[in-house]
């Protein structure tokens, strides 16, 4: 089913365009496209009462403007015609509607329309159920003393599991006085894992604690 649109170069026309691509990058899924194209030549560039719109336009200017070269000079394009101008000949007319149908990249093949069907799918999909974030976290892991047995709280560590968490590469970094603590990476979906409570409520409780005398995290990114 086709996506549609009217009265772009109006504010309730931009206002729909701008609700339309909340949360997404383009119009017909994660790149540009013809159906972006033919999008963009119906808008004018909008005001910053609407972002979202700002950072799509932005996106196709960026991506059409190295494809023409040429120096700009400006151009003013009325949105209505003189009322005493005269109307233009039959042939004039169906000549302006084919301009209307210029298609920059060429004609669309059979593979193209089947492909932003597949997009156009993929948008539904992707609206009605958003893939949680994921995080990449490092934790510092700290003995009792110079007698805990690392391997053992590595081996504690490691046997947490539950969704969402996966564990990564560690190594054993020196402190001091013979004491080694562990540093472990590990990867979360942010919507299934709390750091806070995998580490108050899982890794510094019994079993655990019996190797395991404190846990920090050092380092918190986003994926």
């Amino acid at each position: 089913m086709a996506i549609s649109f009217s009265d772009l170069h109006t504010e309730a026309g931009l206002k729909a365009l701008e609700e339309f691509l909340s949360g997404k990058t383009c119009i017909s899924g994660d790149q540009i496209s013809k159906d972006d194209v033919k999008v963009f030549a119906a808008v004018a560039k909008p005001g910053d009462g609407f972002p979202n719109v700002c950072r799509w336009y932005d996106s196709v200017f960026g991506i059409l403007a190295p494809r023409f070269p040429g120096k700009s000079l400006g151009v003013k394009v009325g949105t209505q015609a003189a009322v005493s101008a005269p109307a233009p000949p039959a042939e004039a007319s169906k000549e302006a509607a084919d301009d209307d149908d210029l298609d920059l990249f060429g004609d669309e093949t059979e593979e193209e329309k089947k492909a932003a069907e597949e997009r156009e799918a993929a948008v539904k999909a992707s609206s009605k159920k958003k893939e949680s974030g994921k995080s990449s976290v490092l934790l510092d892991i700290k003995p009792w003393d110079d007698e805990t047995d690392m391997k053992k709280l590595e081996e504690a560590v490691r046997s947490l599991e539950m969704p969402g968490l996966l564990w990564g590469a560690s190594k054993l970094v020196p402190v001091g006085y013979g004491i080694k603590k562990l540093q472990i990476m590990m990867t979360i979906v942010d919507d299934l894992v709390s750091v806070d409570t995998l580490i108050e409520e899982e890794l510094t409780v019994e079993p655990r604690n019996e190797y395991i005398q404190s846990c920090d995290i050092v380092a918190f990114n986003k994926i």
